[in-house]
């Protein structure tokens, strides 16, 4: 009787010592363009301090790798060297550049990493548009074909020069994904990666359902849906994000590969699936696609759901999420 006792004064112990330093965990840091933020659950509160810093050094060591601004990054050699001679790059690199072609193929050309040979033309902070000539003279070098890769040398090659890349459109989706396989190496269950529009969750948070908003593209303060999610990814493309207006016409990030100017069809595309690297890249190629033809592909795929906001605020959903429809 007295083994027992002790065993149970010993279980209340370590569950109370468990209790106090058992935390939920939290981070915000601005890295790729964007803010990231990272909320998780650990069992001991320093340990999950360290998790957090993990992902966020993990953002940072991406950065350094993906980023056009800075010149040293691995994707700024490829688009100085590779119309020049096929150019070795890393596996993580060859990996991100199939996965590119990939969805280049799957969504017959709407996704395509070759919009920047015009897309680093545009300003959006300082409201600078290239001429209608130099756009149509740019037209030739979008085309996810000019990028040629050999798996057997690890080589990227550009057959026409001034093909430029950019990873844009997948690149933080991918950086929330290892974030996440960093995690849940070291035993996290329960958190979310928010980088910006792309967001990828585990477990619950406090014993519920994580709630995703969905911004109303026209009206900050509000939102047009909110999703309860587990155990999923979330992105949203909007033409609120990065953007200028002239003359009445709103300039901004989402690039059309058909003719080098800003898809102009929707306000926002949220896609919910099973990674964030899948949903970057897909709520990207059904704003170009346009609802009609967006919506077709997110219903032939099931592994996806979309919520699509068209040019008139009008919100349109696919087969799964019947419910939200107004």
């Amino acid at each position: 009787m007295r083994t027992a006792y002790r065993l149970l004064l010993l279980l209340t112990a370590l569950a109370c010592f468990q209790s106090v330093h058992a935390a939920w965990v939290s981070g915000e840091e601005a890295i790729m363009g964007t803010r990231i933020s990272v909320q998780l659950w650990h069992q001991d509160k320093d340990q999950g301090k360290a998790a957090v810093e993990t992902v966020m050094e993990e953002f940072r060591r991406l950065d350094r790798k993906l980023s056009p601004y800075i010149d040293s990054s691995e994707l700024s050699l490829v688009n100085r060297m590779a119309s020049l001679e096929p150019l070795v790059i890393s596996e993580e690199f060859f990996r991100l550049l199939e996965t590119s072609l990939e969805y280049s193929e799957l969504t017959e050309g709407a996704f395509d990493i070759t919009f920047a040979s015009i897309g680093h033309r545009y300003d959006y902070r300082k409201g600078i548009k290239p001429t209608e000539s130099l756009i149509d003279r740019s037209l030739p070098l979008i085309n996810h074909r000019n990028i040629r890769l050999d798996a057997d040398r690890g080589t990227v090659f550009f057959e026409k020069q001034g093909v430029r890349i950019d990873l844009g459109g997948i690149a933080k989706g991918y950086a929330v994904d290892r974030g996440i396989e960093l995690l849940q190496h070291r035993g996290v269950r329960h958190v979310l990666i928010s980088a910006g529009g792309d967001s990828r969750l585990l477990g619950d948070h406090r014993g519920r359902p994580w709630h995703i908003g969905v911004r109303a593209p026209r009206d900050k303060g509000n939102m047009a849906a909110v999703l309860p999610i587990a155990d999923s990814a979330v992105s949203t493309s909007g033409d609120y994000e990065r953007f200028f207006e002239r003359d009445g016409i709103r300039y901004h990030h989402i690039i059309s590969p058909d003719t080098g100017r800003s898809a102009d069809n929707l306000q926002s595309v949220t896609i919910i699936g099973p990674n964030a690297t899948r949903t970057d890249a897909l709520s990207t190629s059904v704003f170009v696609l346009g609802a009609e033809k967006g919506m077709a592909l997110i219903n032939r795929l099931h592994d996806v759901e979309t919520i699509i906001i068209d040019k008139h605020g009008k919100m349109i959903t696919s087969d799964g999420l019947a419910d939200l429809r107004q």
